[in-house]
């Protein structure tokens, strides 16, 4: 097991060294000058020149590179050109909202799929899993930002059950702060909830045709005993990919949802940051994002071989 952790986390070094180094290209390579767009069209050169001085753009490339990385490892992501404010206070503040919002919808998503996959794959072919599947169709279809507005047409406008859009702050205590993100989360859990319902399902039903579910049932267990015993915990692999993949999209993908309910959050302050050209603040939220990514993809190989055994001698 030691091995394997260790072989994992050289992959995880490189992957991480590597997703640096094209953020960083990605990013300076993109048309326009923050200087320039902070002082505005008239500027004078020698003004120019000295923010850009001040910004630490003067500078080469790998020069900024090898700042901007080391800086990260100490925990020092630099000021941001916008705000003059230190980026990793920005983030701080913004992590404490998206976190917990995909916290939220994942949890959501997770208590809506498990069962439902479950259910559907014990009764194949019923009306009750053609139903579930008709429902899961339906919510892979549907756009989360669509489902979005109308929720706060329904929940805000009309029935005055949620704020329209905002966050109360966890310091109006615990309850009011999940308020705020519940139509937020509802919106990213409906598809993330029919994916992982769907994969369920399909996963289970290809372990309940394997020989040795075969034999459990020969051997007098019943059908409920083989699948909450066996079946399930074999079946759990794909599951467990399909949540690590979520939790990535949900605390990386949720820009969109931000802006809808005006949320705070790090999608947010990444729009604002590419909106202003705030470089050093797209770069390092990204990079943050990519890490959280990578980070959950390395819990899911641990997961992996904590559910399957066989496969710590295989990598």
């Amino acid at each position: 097991m030691l091995r394997y952790v260790l072989k994992r986390l050289v992959s995880l070094v490189i992957s991480l060294a590597v997703a640096s180094l094209v953020i960083f290209l990605a990013i300076e390579v993109v048309p326009g000058d923050p200087a320039a767009y902070m002082l505005g069209m008239n500027a004078q050169a020698d003004t120019l020149a000295a923010l850009r001085d001040q910004l630490g753009l003067n500078g080469s490339v790998f020069e900024r590179y090898t700042s901007w990385v080391g800086g990260m490892l100490v925990g020092d992501f630099g000021t941001s050109y916008t705000y003059r404010t230190p980026v990793a206070e920005m983030i701080g503040d913004r992590m404490w909202i998206s976190l917990p919002l995909a916290a939220y919808a994942l949890t959501l998503s997770t208590v809506i799929a498990f069962p439902a996959g479950v259910w559907a794959a014990s009764r194949r072919g019923s009306a009750a899993d053609m139903g579930v599947m008709g429902v899961t169709q339906l919510g892979v279809a549907i756009p989360n930002f669509w489902f979005a507005m109308l929720m706060v047409l329904v929940f805000a406008i009309n029935l005055g059950w949620f704020s329209a859009g905002g966050f109360a702050g966890w310091e109006q205590g615990f309850l009011a702060g999940m308020k705020s993100l519940t139509l937020p989360a509802i919106a990213l859990a409906l598809p993330q909830a029919s994916i992982l319902t769907r994969v369920m399902r399909s996963s289970l039903l290809d372990t309940l045709s394997e020989d040795f579910i075969r034999t459990a049932r020969a051997k007098g267990l019943t059908r409920r005993q083989v699948l909450w015993r066996h079946a399930l915990r074999n079946a759990m692999i794909p599951v467990l990919t399909i949540i690590g993949m979520q939790f990535s999209f949900l605390l990386a993908g949720a820009i969109i949802i931000e802006n809808v309910f005006f949320l705070p959050g790090l999608g947010r302050l990444v729009f604002q940051a590419i909106s202003a050209r705030d470089l050093i603040v797209v770069e390092s939220v990204v990079m943050l994002l990519v890490f959280a990514v990578i980070m959950v993809n390395f819990a899911v190989d641990l997961a992996y071989a904590a559910v399957d055994p066989r496969l710590r001698g295989r990598r």
